[in-house]
C-alpha cells in the first residue's frame, strides 16, 4: 500500500504539472484537442489521488503500524469511528485530504460549468492543478508523505490525541477544510477571467455557487469548532480569538464581503476591481490560515506541531500574491465601473459600507493575529495580543455591521427618497425600540448588550417586514393561500429570501454571544453527600449534590467519574457526570496526559456546565468548576437557520437565475440556449 500510495502521489504530481503547463503555455485556443487534454489531465490527477487516498485508508483500517503516520495517530483499541478522523488528524494525512478534495472539486468545476463559460475552464484547470501539485510536492519533497515507513514495526500505535477523540473532530476539520479548499475554485475563475480578458459578469455567474458553498462550509466548520472547544476544552466558552480560530474567520469575512459586493456588480456594473481583489485576498487568507496552522510560528491548541513545511505555504502565499495582483494590475483599465455611486442614501452605499465593515473586521483580526510574529521579529520578544484587544476593536465594528444588515434591504437602489425611507424604517425601528424597552423593564442595564439586542430586534423587524410584504403581494395578485404564497415567494426569489434567512441566523449568533457575556462561574469542593448552590442569570437556583467517585475501564481509557445530582429550584433534574480519563494502549500502557471530559445540561435558556478537576490525595472529596452559560444552545440553532438559508440561496433554478443568465449572455456575446444548461 505504501508503494502504491507513493507511486500515486508521483503520478498526481506529473499529471498536475503537465495539465498546468498545457493550460498556461500551449495554444489550446486554436487546438480543441489540447483543450480536451487539459480536462483529461484534471481527471487523471484526481484518479491518482483517489488511489493514494485508498492506500492510506487501507493502512489505517488494517493497523499497519509500519506506516509512520498510522503508528502516530491510531492504536489497536482506538474505536473504529475515530479511525476515520485519524485520516486528517495529522499533518501528512490532512495534506492528502486537502489535495484529493481539491482535485475532486476541480473535476466538478470542469463538469458542471455551463457552456457559456467553457472558454474559462482551461485556465481554471491550470490554477487548480498548480495548487494540487503544490500540496503533492510538499508531501513528496517536504518529508510530509503519509506513506513513510518505519525501520521496525511496533506492536501498537500511539493512539489519537484525547482532544481529538470527540464526535466534533469527525466533522469540524473536514468541513472547515472543504471551506478552505473550495475557495480555490472561485479564485481560479477570477484568474481565468483576468487571463482571458472575459471580465463581464460571466465569471461571477460561473463561480457564484462555488463561493456560496465555500462560505457555507466555512460557516458550519467554524461553528463546529466553537462546539468542539466548548465541550472538549473545559473552559466554558466558544471563542477565544485564538490564532487558528482567527484564520478561517478572516477568510469568512472577506468571502462574505465578496458575496455582497458582487450583487452590486451584477445589478449596477460597479465594484469590478474590488470584487476581483476580494476574491484574490480571500484565497490568500486561506493559504495564510494554512501557514499559521502548519508552521508552528504561533502556539495554539488547534494547530499541528511545529514544522518546516509551513514555510512552503509562506512561499506559496508570497508567489500567489505577487502574481495575482500583478495580473490584476495589467487588467486594471478593463475593470472600469459602468456607473458611479449616485447617492449615499442608496442600497449601493449600504452594501459598500457593509464591505468596509467586513474588511475592517478582517484587518483587525489579521493585525491582532500577526502582531506576536511582528513584535518578535522587531524586538525579539513575542507580545501576545489578548482577547480584550479583539473585543474592544471588533465589538463596535460588529454592531455597525449588524445595523447595516437591517438597513440594506430597506433602501432603494440608486437613490432613496425621504418618503420611501420613512415608510420602510417605521416597523424595524419600532421593533428595535420595543426590544430595548422590554429588556430594560426586565432589569438589563449593560449598554453593549442593550445595543446588540436592540439592533437584533431591528434586523428581525426588517426581515419580517420584507417577508410580510412579499407574501401579501402574492396573496393579492395570485389569490394564493398563506402557505403557497410563502413557498412561491421564496422559490421564485431564492437569493433574496434565502439571504434574509441567513441574516436571521447571524442575528441569532449575536444574541447568543450577548447571552454568554453573563456567564456565572463558581469553584466548589464537595465530599459525597454534600451540596452546593449556584445562581443562574435568569434567577434560577441550582443545587449540586456529590454522589461519590467511581472508577472503571471502558474501551481505550480508564475513567474516574464524579457524578453530581442536579436540582433546580428544588426539582431534581438528573445527574451530570464529568470524568477524568487516562487513555491506554492495547497493552494497558498509559498514553498522553490525563484528560477531562465535561458534562453539560442544556436547554434554550442556559447550560449548566460541570468540569471535574480531580480528587486530591486519592480521597472522594472532589473539586469542580461549575458554570451557568446563558443562551449557548442558540449558537447551534443559529447555525441550523444559516444552513437552511444558505441551501435555499444555492438551490438551482428560479426566475432570478434565468434573468442573470440572460444578462451574462448579453454582456459576453455568447448565444447558448438556456434549456438543459447545467448550473
Amino acid at each position: 500500500m505504501t508503494v502504491l500510495g507513493t507511486f500515486a502521489l508521483w503520478a498526481a504530481l506529473l499529471f498536475g504539472c503537465w495539465t498546468a503547463a498545457i493550460a498556461f503555455f500551449a495554444d489550446w485556443r486554436s487546438r480543441p484537442v489540447l483543450a480536451a487534454a487539459v480536462t483529461r489531465g484534471v481527471y487523471a490527477t484526481c484518479a491518482a489521488l483517489l488511489v493514494a487516498t485508498a492506500a492510506l485508508w487501507r493502512g489505517i483500517f488494517a493497523h499497519d503500524f509500519n506506516i509512520e503516520y498510522v503508528w502516530a495517530y491510531t492504536s489497536r483499541n482506538l474505536p473504529s469511528y475515530y479511525l476515520v478522523s485519524a485520516f486528517w488528524a495529522g499533518q501528512q494525512g490532512s495534506m492528502l485530504f486537502w489535495a484529493v478534495i481539491l482535485s475532486i472539486f476541480a473535476v466538478l468545476a470542469q463538469t458542471l460549468t455551463s457552456a457559456r463559460q467553457k472558454h474559462l475552464l482551461p485556465y481554471v484547470a491550470g490554477v487548480t492543478s498548480i495548487v494540487v501539485s503544490f500540496f503533492v510536492s510538499v508531501m513528496l519533497f517536504g518529508h510530509a508523505s503519509p506513506f513513510l515507513r518505519m525501520a521496525v514495526t511496533p506492536p501498537d500505535g500511539q493512539g489519537l490525541n484525547p482532544q481529538l477523540q470527540n464526535p466534533g473532530m469527525m466533522m469540524h476539520p473536514p468541513l472547515l477544510y472543504l471551506g478552505y479548499i473550495s475557495i480555490t475554485i472561485p479564485f481560479a475563475f477570477a484568474i481565468a477571467a483576468l487571463m482571458s480578458r472575459s471580465l463581464d459578469t460571466g465569471w461571477i455567474v460561473a463561480m457564484r455557487k462555488w463561493a456560496l458553498a465555500s462560505w457555507l462550509f466555512l460557516s458550519i466548520g467554524i461553528t463546529l469548532g466553537m462546539w468542539w472547544a466548548y465541550v472538549e476544552l473545559g473552559w466554558g466558552g466558544v471563542w477565544a480569538w485564538d490564532a487558528v480560530e482567527n484564520a478561517p474567520l478572516m477568510a469568512w469575512l472577506t468571502l462574505t464581503a465578496f458575496l455582497h459586493s458582487v450583487m452590486i456588480q451584477e445589478k449596477r456594473g460597479m465594484l469590478k476591481r474590488w470584487n476581483v481583489s476580494l476574491m484574490i485576498g480571500t484565497f490568500l487568507l486561506s493559504i495564510f490560515g494554512t501557514f499559521i496552522t502548519r508552521s508552528g510560528v504561533i502556539a495554539s491548541v488547534h494547530s499541528f506541531t511545529q514544522s518546516d513545511i509551513g514555510y512552503f505555504f509562506l512561499a506559496l502565499l508570497l508567489v500567489a500574491g505577487v502574481l495575482s495582483f500583478t495580473l490584476l494590475y495589467t487588467r486594471w483599465p478593463m475593470l472600469v465601473a459602468e456607473v458611479q455611486l449616485e447617492s449615499l442614501l442608496s442600497r449601493e452605499s449600504a452594501f459598500l459600507f457593509n464591505n468596509l465593515a467586513l474588511v475592517g473586521l478582517a484587518f483587525a483580526v489579521l493585525w491582532g493575529t500577526l502582531f506576536p510574529i511582528i513584535s518578535e521579529a522587531v524586538s525579539g520578544t513575542k507580545i501576545t495580543v489578548a482577547k480584550p484587544f479583539f473585543d474592544q476593536v471588533n465589538d463596535p465594528l460588529g454592531l455597525f455591521l449588524l445595523l447595516l444588515t437591517g438597513i440594506g434591504p430597506l433602501i432603494a437602489w440608486r437613490k432613496a427618497s425621504a418618503a420611501n425611507l420613512q415608510r420602510q424604517f417605521i416597523v424595524p425601528t419600532t421593533c428595535g425600540v420595543v426590544t430595548v424597552a422590554l429588556l430594560v423593564a426586565f432589569g438589563l442595564r449593560d449598554m453593549y448588550s442593550l445595543v446588540a439586542l436592540g439592533l437584533s430586534g431591528f434586523v428581525l423587524g426588517t426581515v419580517a417586514q420584507e417577508f410580510y410584504r412579499g407574501i401579501r403581494a402574492r396573496i393579492t395578485l395570485h389569490s394564493e393561500n398563506f402557505g403557497a404564497a410563502i413557498i412561491n415567494l421564496v422559490s421564485r426569489n431564492r437569493r433574496r429570501y434565502g439571504g434574509y434567512i441567513v441574516h436571521v441566523g447571524i442575528v441569532i449568533y449575536f444574541v447568543a454571544f450577548t447571552g454568554l457575556a453573563f456567564q456565572v462561574k463558581k469553584q466548589i469542593e464537595l465530599s459525597p453527600g454534600e451540596s452546593e448552590t449556584i445562581r443562574s442569570p435568569f434567577g434560577h437556583t441550582y443545587q449540586l449534590k456529590q454522589m461519590g467517585v467511581s472508577q472503571y475501564t471502558r474501551l481505550n481509557r480508564h475513567v474516574t467519574a464524579a457524578p453530581l445530582e442536579i436540582s433546580r429550584n428544588g426539582v431534581v433534574l438528573g445527574r451530570l457526570t464529568s470524568e477524568r480519563r487516562q487513555y491506554l494502549d492495547s497493552f494497558g500502557n498509559k498514553l498522553f496526559e490525563t484528560a477531562t471530559e465535561v458534562d453539560i445540561r442544556s436547554d434554550l435558556r442556559e447550560d449548566l456546565y460541570v468540569v471535574y478537576a480531580g480528587s486530591p490525595d486519592g480521597t472522594e472529596r472532589s473539586q469542580f468548576t461549575v458554570m451557568v452559560n446563558p443562551l449557548v444552545s442558540w449558537f447551534w440553532i443559529g447555525c441550523g437557520v444559516l444552513i437552511v438559508g444558505g441551501l435555499i440561496t444555492m438551490w438551482p433554478g428560479g426566475p432570478q437565475v434565468r434573468t442573470q443568465r440572460r444578462r451574462a449572455v448579453a454582456q459576453s456575446g455568447y448565444s447558448v440556449p438556456l434549456a438543459g444548461v447545467a448550473e
